[in-house]
């Protein structure tokens, strides 16, 4: 995770034995010409984090996903639609010339496993005795039918368990999107980190060539006028070239530091665009500290432990439509019809107002195909109890984990700081000396060697704290500070 900046870092401690390495001043600004110049203040990871909200492809799959979810519930709300039928014949030839036309429109009950019917029919002309109900008056007859469920699919149904499964699926989708988007805005922290540790790194090894640059040139002066000896130069010389060696090694681990940030620093189209040395900050920017790291508020808010709570309801929801289907199925009907106008050839028995009133009855007497299904489910939600208890478990290790890891971290910041100083204290002297004369040229770059590992030692430990606050942020899922937002899953454009 952090591979770039401990391989510079090794570098760095095996090549710079020898080489003449920084000044532990604050680092140099890098120069830049005036068209080169991006802004005082570079680029800033809200402006990389707000990017990668916006057009990272893997999060804007996972909005996709979240969107395809909706289409689902909208799908599933359709076995309530309002439904119309009908159907009409008409007897050409024969003994009888009987013509018959009806429409039904079905409504489907939410909150019950019936439905209510409204229905209306009209006939012209004689039917046989056995087509007896074809008969109507002349204005035809009007009926409404309601159906209700009393035992099995009183509470919950096959429609029922459709739509609150797909509604539970759709916040799965929306968890799985603030998830991935989490773990996306992660790594922008990281590939940033990485490129601001690579650019300050580059100044280190810049500022080393400068100062063998420097002193080259003093030296030749020396060697023209006697002062020192030749092979001092050459000596010179061979640190100058380790050094360049260090700043293109530098450069290259910056510019691939670049190409990898590309991947969450976006153009207004969407398209990776590459940072340049003119968009690095000053300095290496802190995420803010995790707005609260109590177990139990992190615990509320994490998303994996909310994505579980969703499969277990959707596990619960689908053990009550199984034990649904272990209950007798009673069904209540009511109906009610009247004909209107005038009598027609079925005679006056169509005129009266009807009422009917009754009921249907069937009982499983084995059942063991649902019998089956409930005891599944059953073991399927003490699975995710058990899953739920584990990831708690592990988010709470990993939080005390983190919080130890960011307490050494900043300790050992401070004490990196402290000690380029004084490392750097020590390289001036030591440079002081060897102009005047009381020191050699050995010395010197040993001073320097060990001012340059305790800048890149300061670096290694501002990039840990800055990658220990950004691992603690994503375990809190602290949504501001990732920019981010709860309703991230429901976001229907990028």
């Amino acid at each position: 995770m952090r591979k770039a900046l401990l391989m510079a870092g090794l570098a760095a401690t095996t090549l710079l034995a020898a080489a003449s390495p920084v000044a532990a001043q604050p680092l140099p600004a890098p120069v830049l010409a005036p068209d080169q110049v991006r802004s005082t203040k570079g680029l800033q990871l809200s402006d990389v984090l707000e990017s990668s909200r916006r057009f990272a492809p893997t999060i804007l799959e996972a909005l996709a996903m979240a969107r395809a979810a909706d289409g689902r519930v909208l799908a599933s709300e359709g076995a309530f639609d309002l439904l119309f039928t009908g159907e009409g014949f008409s007897r050409v030839t024969g003994f009888y010339d009987g013509t018959y036309l009806q429409g039904k429109a079905i409504q489907p009950l939410t909150n019950n496993g019936g439905q209510l019917e409204a229905s209306y029919r009209v006939s012209r002309g004689d039917f046989p005795v056995y087509e007896d109900y074809s008969f109507t008056d002349q204005l035809g007859e009007l009926k409404v039918r309601g159906v209700f469920a009393l035992l099995r699919d009183r509470a919950i149904d096959d429609r029922r368990f459709g739509q609150r499964n797909a509604m539970i699926e759709r916040d799965i989708a929306g968890l799985d999107a603030l998830i991935i988007a989490i773990g996306v805005q992660q790594r922008a922290i990281q590939s940033y980190g990485q490129w601001v540790a690579a650019g300050q790194q580059v100044q280190v090894y810049r500022a080393l060539v400068g100062l063998a640059q420097d002193r080259q040139e003093g030296i030749r002066r020396q060697v023209q006028l006697g002062a020192r000896a030749a092979i001092l130069l050459t000596e010179n010389e061979q640190n100058l070239l380790r050094r360049q060696s260090l700043l293109v090694a530098a450069e290259r681990d910056l510019a691939n530091a670049a190409q990898r940030l590309s991947l969450f620093w976006r153009d207004d189209d969407g398209r990776p665009r590459v940072a340049t040395p003119a968009d690095l900050p000053t300095s290496l920017p802190m995420i803010p500290a995790a707005r609260d790291a109590d177990p139990a508020a992190i615990l509320a808010r994490r998303p994996d432990l909310k994505l579980l709570e969703q499969r277990l309801e959707l596990g619960e929801t689908r053990l009550e439509l199984e034990r649904n289907r272990l209950l007798p199925s009673l069904r209540l009907f009511a109906e009610a019809g009247k004909d209107f106008g005038e009598q027609g050839l079925g005679g006056r028995s169509r005129d009266p107002f009807e009422a009917v009133v009754g009921f249907t009855f069937s009982m499983p007497l084995q059942n063991r195909a649902a019998k089956g299904q409930v005891a599944a489910a059953e073991a399927s939600i003490s699975a995710l109890e058990w899953r739920r208890r584990q990831s708690e478990e592990q988010i709470i290790a990993e939080i005390q984990q983190l919080s130890t890891n960011l307490s050494a971290a900043e300790r050992l910041a401070v004490l990196a700081r402290d000690e380029e100083v004084q490392a750097e204290k020590l390289a001036a002297g030591e440079r002081r000396l060897f102009q005047a004369g009381a020191s050699d040229f050995f010395l010197v770059n040993l001073r320097e060697d060990a001012a340059a590992n305790a800048a890149i030692r300061r670096l290694d430990a501002e990039f840990r704290l800055a990658q220990a606050r950004a691992d603690l942020v994503a375990v809190a899922a602290d949504l501001d500070a990732l920019r981010l937002s709860e309703d991230l899953g429901q976001t229907t454009t990028p």
